[in-house]
């Protein structure tokens, strides 16, 4: 097993890693692998199945939008 030393975390960054280790009943060093665990496995999609979900979807949706509609949703919340 290899070992990684990290310096500079942040008190909040600490306390926080800390409080989550102590919640989940694990070490500090065991929630530090869980959450760099979670996050290297994070990245990894099936991009045929996401998009045969996309399209699932679409094709239950009886509306066809206008681009004037898309353009409204896009922007909601920006002004």
């Amino acid at each position: 097993m290899q070992t990684i030393t990290v310096k500079n975390i942040p008190p909040e960054i600490h306390k926080s890693l800390k409080n989550m280790a102590k919640i989940n009943r694990r070490s500090l060093n065991g929630e530090i692998i869980y959450c760099l665990e979670k996050y290297t496995k994070m990245s990894t999609v099936d991009t045929r199945q996401l998009i045969s979900k996309a399209r699932n979807i679409r094709s239950r949706i009886n509306h066809t939008f206008s681009d004037q509609e898309i353009e409204n949703a896009k922007n909601e919340g920006r002004r």
